[in-house]
């Protein structure tokens, strides 16, 4: 046998004792496996698995500066504060020149209550990364608690100017806010048509921005906004429901009856087909009048108060006040109602006007028993 068909049996032997072994694998690629499994479980919200995975890396690669601050991020999920803050410390520790670690300490640091400690790591965090609106934002909640609203202002502003899309409207909302509660109603304006200016109109800012026009008078400036935010709010009845008030103010009645009829395409409301029984009776047109509170009839659900409420108004406009009343003492007479004071007053005067002493009577015993803050309620 020649030597070269000695050798086939040997190679082949040796192949397939080689195919047995299992490979060894390099342990900072292995290290990488297991941080990169470690995030898909957080991702997915398997923080206990999480947490195991980077344990395994821990045992590889100890010094890895990006592993104690991906634990850090599991335990935060986790609401595991305290453990969550040594982490993100040790993370800076190895790494004391990224921004998002002193973002994150800061961030747990005021849930915490270390106030000061916290702003601390969110100033470190900005001389870093300067556009960090996560930080910024944090900042401008320690700064609204501590009653500094300019610098509260200031920071959500920022913040909302460093955001992604996504997110610029709750940040310029949270600023906005700030200045309604202290009755700064011009600087409100002011950031508001600066946003929109710059293309922020989102539903949310829109909508704010027609309430300061409301809040300003400027009632043609508010039902624009409004109507814009109605449009792109679909699901949203209401925004229209508020282009229609402020239109029958104006004296558009056509332009109200079409914001009307927006609500109802998005949903079917009683209160919606009040307010157009109310709008046909300014103009005497009883007939549409009649076919409104019939729709309204058909779709009350009764469980809104005040869609009940603005019903048995309707209903007493136009003449009949004893189904008005009937509503309102059935109202007024569940348990969960019993300390409403204004749905007792409105049944009070509704009964005394129909001379039914009665219900009257009733009515001012339970505003009597209302009024348990020593205030004196004045009952027909």
């Amino acid at each position: 046998m020649s030597s070269r068909l000695r050798a086939l049996p040997l190679l082949a032997l040796l192949a397939s004792g080689a195919c047995t072994e299992t490979p060894k694998m390099d342990p900072k690629d292995q290290a990488e496996g297991l941080y990169l499994r470690g995030n898909s479980e957080y991702l997915q919200g398997k923080f206990d698995a999480a947490l195991k995975s980077f344990d395994e890396m821990k045992a590889l690669a100890p010094g890895d500066p990006r592993l104690p601050a991906a634990r850090g991020e599991v335990l935060l999920s986790m609401s595991r504060l305290e453990e969550s803050e040594k982490e993100f410390a040790a993370a800076l520790r190895l790494d004391p020149k990224r921004s998002t670690n002193w973002s994150r300490l800061g961030f747990i640091q005021a849930q915490l209550g270390k106030k000061d400690e916290a702003r601390q790591s969110l100033q470190k965090a900005l001389a870093l990364h300067p556009k960090d609106f996560n930080a910024l934002e944090q900042l401008g909640e320690l700064a609204e608690e501590r009653g500094d609203h300019d610098e509260a202002v200031r920071d959500f502003t920022l913040a909302a100017e460093a955001a992604p899309e996504a997110s610029k409207s709750d940040l310029l909302v949270r600023a906005v806010d700030v200045l309604t509660k202290q009755g700064r109603q011009d600087e409100v304006l002011g950031v508001l048509r600066k946003a929109t200016g710059q293309g922020v109109r989102t539903p949310e800012v829109l909508t704010a921005l027609g309430d300061a026009e409301v809040r300003a008078g400027r009632l043609t400036e508010a039902a624009a906004a409004y109507e814009e935010a109605a449009k792109k709010s679909p699901k949203d009845p209401t925004l229209w429901e508020l282009v229609a008030e402020i239109q029958l103010k104006l004296g558009k009645r056509d332009e109200a009856l079409k914001a009307y009829a927006e609500s109802l395409k998005v949903k079917d409301r009683a209160v919606v087909h009040v307010a157009l029984a109310k709008a046909h009776l300014t103009v005497d047109d009883r007939a549409a009048a009649e076919a409104e509170l019939q729709k309204a009839l058909d779709t009350v659900s009764g469980a809104d108060v005040s869609e009940m409420q603005e019903l048995a108004d309707l209903l007493s406009a136009m003449g009949r006040k004893q189904d008005a009343l009937r509503i309102l003492t059935s109202l007024g007479s569940e348990p969960g109602h019993a300390k409403n004071t204004e749905l007792q007053l409105a049944t009070a005067r509704l009964a005394r006007d129909l001379k039914d002493t009665a219900t009257v009577q009733a009515a001012c015993a339970r505003v009597a028993t209302a009024a348990t803050d020593g205030g004196v309620v004045k009952c027909p």
